[in-house]
């Protein structure tokens, strides 16, 4: 459904704007009405990561007039690989700042206002409060839920995208005109379920085909064109390059804008979401050491079967020495309990120590009760052993 456009049109553009945003001006839709409510239009995007790259120098290229960005981290050489805003010269540079930079660079007629803070239960409604429509970028979903659950709180819209490996979706939430994020969600899924884009990876070019839609739907809302994804969440494969247009209804019984809500302020999303299940928090218990003790085990002779959690894929890339491959989805379904030491000690690791977690709490259900796992993962073996190995 067609929506009345989000913001006023500012009262001119210069001569300059005009040269600049010509091919914008000749589009019967758009034309000078629609590019100075662009002008005129105030936008947040939540993260300046891999969605964030794309969506944040779109925005700008289109005009919008003040594009805040909320980000605290700080860039990494494995950005690069799919979060092109930020360059070689911009690694341990925030990337907030680094975002802003290459906006100015983009468009100097833009005014950007950078929040270098991490978005959280105190700050959320403050920095919200400016800004017209919410762009989420966000790669975790304690970040989604405070997202949706703030936006509609405060009666904002907000278009969210999220990416993993070579899939994508979209969708636009507004609780005033439709759906939020909790009428498709209402639950997170559980523990360890859903890997992170750090755990599983992402084809880097998703990030612009998700980041591309966010901006085109940023941009209809804000000029009252087209049909928005209201209501409807876009499902992008990329190998088999199709989209799909799922049709998501407003819950009646969603626990934020259904008419007997039970969120009406915000909660703890961290614990509502979870990082760990509850038999795994309770498994590492008494049973996790760190990378220099797994490393002073090794130096000793201990009768220990290293076992590495991972995917092949990862393995391949780093592994700590003398270990062995057995995924954790294997142990955790019962496919590899046979694998597993019965004499010696099982030390299991991952990459951060999540899915070993998972690892050794199906373990000791299967009678493994002296296994432990590493803390950090290889990620810890190489900060604290060797740091001459790849990290990723």
């Amino acid at each position: 459904m067609s929506l009345p456009p989000l913001v006023e049109p500012a009262s001119e553009l210069s001569v300059d704007e005009v040269r600049r945003y010509s091919r914008h001006l000749i589009i019967p839709d758009v034309a000078m009405d629609g590019q100075k409510r662009l002008k005129n239009a105030k936008v947040l995007c939540v993260g300046a990561g891999g969605l964030g790259s794309p969506a944040l120098m779109y925005l700008a290229a289109a005009g919008v007039g003040t594009i805040g960005i909320v980000e605290f981290d700080t860039v990494d050489e494995s950005n690069l690989q799919r979060q092109i805003i930020h360059g070689q010269s911009d690694i341990g540079r925030t990337k907030a700042e680094s975002a802003a930079e290459s906006i100015r660079e983009i468009n100097p007629y833009v005014n950007v206002v950078i929040h270098n803070t991490v978005l959280d239960n105190d700050n959320v409604f403050e920095i919200f409060e400016p800004y017209d429509l919410i762009i989420d970028g966000t790669d975790n979903f304690a970040t989604r839920y405070m997202v949706n659950d703030a936006a509609v709180l405060s009666g904002k819209p907000y278009v969210w995208g999220s990416i993993y490996r070579f899939d994508g979706q979209a969708s636009v939430f507004w609780a005033d005109q439709g759906p939020c994020y909790r009428c498709l969600y209402p639950e997170p899924p559980p523990p360890g379920m859903v890997p992170s884009c750090a755990e599983g990876g992402v084809l880097g070019v998703l990030c612009a085909s998700i980041g591309s839609i966010q901006v085109t739907e940023a941009i209809k809302l804000l000029t009252g064109i087209g049909d928005p994804l209201v209501g409807s969440l876009m499902v992008y494969d990329a190998l088999e390059m199709t989209y799909r247009k799922i049709k998501v209804r407003k819950d009646p019984n969603c626990a934020v804008c259904g008419p007997n809500a039970t969120v009406k302020e915000l909660i703890d999303y961290e614990d509502f979401c979870g990082s760990v299940t509850d038999e795994a928090a309770e498994a590492v218990v008494g049973s996790t050491i760190t990378a220099r003790e797994l490393a002073e085990w090794i130096k000793e002779g201990r009768d220990i079967d290293l076992i590495d959690v991972r995917e092949p894929a990862e393995y391949e890339i780093v592994r700590i020495p003398g270990s062995r491959l057995i995924p954790k989805g294997d142990i955790v379904s019962g496919a590899a309990l046979a694998d597993l030491p019965t004499e010696r000690q099982a030390v299991f690791y991952c990459k951060a120590g999540v899915r070993s977690a998972e690892a050794l709490a199906a373990a000791k259900a299967a009678g493994l009760k002296n296994a432990v796992h590493v803390q950090g993962g290889v990620l810890g073996w190489i900060n604290q052993v060797d740091p001459s190995l790849p990290a990723y």
